[in-house]
């Protein structure tokens, strides 16, 4: 039986996911002035725990907090333009969650969430689940509206000009990866690999797909072509642990 490291792409995550995520945005979303406040977080003086199931939970959680971020002012603007937010049934200390699972939502393109691990469900995960895709369709029409407000294809263009440049240098940077040699010698990973139709080069000047090469530096650690990040995080090598993405 394959174990993969990742669910069915734009299926949604697990509820401890959403949880984590809300915690890390909740302490790093932006502070607007007093009198420009429209969407209110709550408090957030207390750290929060973090509780992460395996590595690729605590990677996706800070992936999905951190779009979050970058996008708060449209998602903001989308809570607001669609009358979704605010609501009495939802206290400020959820509008973190709130925020984390729109931006989840539109990435889905307002689909319903499959799951398939299964996981115990957290009470306010399927709360906001619930209320938001309730409302799918005036939340759909008002990022229409946005887009179209703003001239954009999709919502990246929104992003101001130097955040989309610096988003298209690093999603073109070769991806390096820690062997963890407590699990698995040197030898076994470029077996393994071998097998599942990688081919060993010489440098970063020669890659061509299914390609990878040695660190000049670190021993232990492969550069692969970016556009391998989904493929490799499906392989077993990834789910044991015996690869991890840095």
């Amino acid at each position: 039986e394959k174990r993969t490291m990742t669910l069915i792409e734009k299926n949604g995550y697990q509820d401890s996911v959403y949880v984590n995520a809300a915690k890390i945005f909740q302490g790093i979303h932006t502070e607007k002035r007093k009198d420009r406040i429209l969407v209110r977080y709550g408090d957030d003086s207390v750290s929060p725990t973090l509780t992460f199931k395996d590595e690729y939970s605590q990677r996706v959680s800070y992936e999905l907090a951190f779009n979050a971020l970058k996008y708060q002012d449209l998602l903001e603007e989308i809570l607001l333009d669609s009358c979704v937010y605010p609501c009495e049934s939802i206290p400020d200390e959820l509008t973190s969650l709130l925020v984390v699972m729109l931006y989840d939502l539109q990435d889905r393109k307002f689909q319903a969430r499959e799951i398939f691990d299964e996981e115990e469900p957290v009470a306010e995960v399927q709360k906001i689940e619930r209320y938001l895709y309730s409302f799918r369709t005036k939340l759909a029409a008002a990022l229409a509206r946005c887009r179209i407000k703003h001239d954009a294809l999709s919502i990246e263009y929104i992003l101001p000009e130097t955040i989309r440049k610096q988003e298209q240098r690093a999603s073109a940077l070769p991806l390096c990866v820690w062997i963890n040699t407590w699990k698995i010698s040197l030898q076994d990973v470029f077996s393994d690999l071998k097998k599942k139709g990688f081919t060993r080069v010489e440098s970063v000047s020669d890659f061509h797909h299914y390609t990878y090469c040695m660190d000049q530096h670190c021993h232990d650690v492969l550069v692969f072509p970016s556009s391998l990040k989904e493929e490799l995080l499906n392989l077993d090598l990834f789910a044991d642990c015996k690869l991890l993405l840095q």
